[in-house]
């Protein structure tokens, strides 16, 4: 709010409590209770606060006195230094300052300047003015919102898991960050996630932000809901958020979530989101495509946000870590990665890196194509090897990326199609053992 005391006709006002940040057409100032027809005829925005940089140009071609303190035997000494600006280095930092100190020039200030007093037109804080229209006389309320940089947030997940088993402790965390330039005292903040759009002048995260907030002990320090087409998440109780501050607040706790462990094979050396955009000839008459063979065995953590798994918030994007606790109850690192917006009642897969005792080898067996007929067929021999001492189950993902007519007409194992040319076969290895999936695929066009 904006208190304002006004006149009917032209009122000249000031206001300091600005963001050195904001985006000046974006401000909107009205009387909520409909009261008075405010009317902006004019407005300025400043956000030159005095500095030393600043100063010094003002008085650029200027002689000012310059105070170097020391000591000596002990005692504190004082000297004041008369020097001119020659050069203020405010319009250009990349030649730097200049000084003339008793005929001579010098890049380096002689001491502390001095400065004989303020100019009329220099402001202390970023500065609104404004020369309003008002059809009434007496004190207003005013809301004053506008859009501004410098402040942004983001939430992190960190995730404990026991020394066996597959239920995990889900801890969440928004970490708020104030470069605004303002010092917002005993504020109610709101979060607002979704993908925003907003006209990019310049990077921006793509989160909104107003205001700061402390932790509540009668009620849970962050509450959520729908808004529009994003989350709204509302910190429970006001505080102050300086500027320069990182402040965070933990938004989720939830203790026994159901989080299967999962170690997927894909063992084709491809990117493939990739291969789609490829020209879809060169893949198919590409005898080679596809044959280099990737070894590594991805570990998978896949969990319910939901509220039968003690979950069920929407969860907005950011980064998840993950731990495990040793046999002496020490929690250890055991990978991180990202999550997108994720809305209630939907499944996280998160990838935490790749298994150190699981071996996979895929390697091409046969190939064949009638160009006259318009057929391919192409055989594939995947190998898993489970170091592990307890047996495991392997998911072998495999892209049919040679066409979209595809049957698989010979298989060692069952398969799951999970995409339009995607199978996954999910097979069990036993400890210190070697497994072999075999298969051959018929394209035609």
């Amino acid at each position: 709010m904006v208190h304002l005391n006004l006149k009917p006709g032209v009122n000249n006002v000031n206001y300091t409590e600005a963001t050195a940040h904001l985006e000046p057409d974006s401000v909107v100032l009205r009387d909520p209770t409909g009261g008075n027809e405010l009317q902006i005829l004019e407005q300025g925005y400043r956000a030159d606060p005095v500095s030393v940089s600043l100063l010094m140009s003002y008085y650029e071609g200027k002689t000012i006195d310059f105070e170097v303190s020391g000591i000596e035997n002990k005692a504190a000494t004082r000297q004041i230094i008369r020097a001119k600006i020659i050069r203020s280095g405010a319009a250009n930092d990349s030649v730097g300052p200049l000084f003339e100190v008793d005929g001579k020039l010098t890049f380096k200030p002689p001491g502390d300047p001095l400065f004989p007093s303020l100019p009329d037109d220099s402001i202390l804080k970023p500065t609104l003015t404004w020369q309003l229209s008002s059809d009434k006389d007496g004190p207003v309320d005013a809301e004053l919102s506008y859009i501004t940089g410098g402040m942004n947030w983001h939430a992190d997940y960190n995730v404990v898991s026991p020394e066996k088993g597959d239920t995990v402790d889900v801890v969440g965390w928004v970490t708020m960050d104030n470069e605004s330039g303002k010092t917002f005292q005993q504020a109610k903040i709101k979060l607002m996630a979704g993908d925003v759009n907003k006209v990019q002048t310049q990077e921006r995260r793509a989160y909104r932000m107003a205001a700061a907030v402390a932790l509540s002990d009668a009620a849970p320090p962050v509450s959520e809901r729908s808004f529009d087409e994003y989350h709204l998440y509302t910190m429970e109780r006001p505080a102050t958020l300086r500027d320069h501050e990182t402040k965070q607040v933990e938004f989720v706790r939830a203790a026994g979530v159901k989080a299967r462990l999962l170690y997927v094979y894909d063992g084709a050396q491809i990117d493939p989101y990739h291969f789609g955009g490829l020209n879809r000839e060169f893949i198919r008459d590409d005898q080679n495509y596809g044959t280099q063979s990737n070894p590594k065995v991805r570990v998978v953590r896949e969990f319910s946000n939901s509220e039968s798994n003690h979950l069920g918030i929407a969860l907005p994007k950011g980064r998840i870590r993950f731990y495990r606790s040793d046999a002496d109850g020490q929690m250890e690192f055991t990978g991180e990665n990202t999550i997108d917006h994720t809305p209630r009642d939907e499944v996280i897969r998160v990838s935490t890196g790749n298994a150190f005792d699981l071996v996979g080898e895929r390697k091409r067996v046969n190939f064949k194509v009638d160009n006259r007929g318009h057929t391919m067929e192409e055989s594939f021999e995947i190998k898993l090897r489970n170091h592990k001492k307890e047996a495991t189950e392997i998911r072998v993902v495999e892209h049919l990326y040679r066409w979209d007519n595809w049957e698989i007409t010979q298989k060692s194992d069952d398969f799951v199609k999970t995409e339009a040319r995607t199978v996954e076969f999910r097979v069990g290895v036993a400890t210190d053992t070697e497994k072999t999936v075999t298969y051959t695929v018929h394209y035609s066009w």
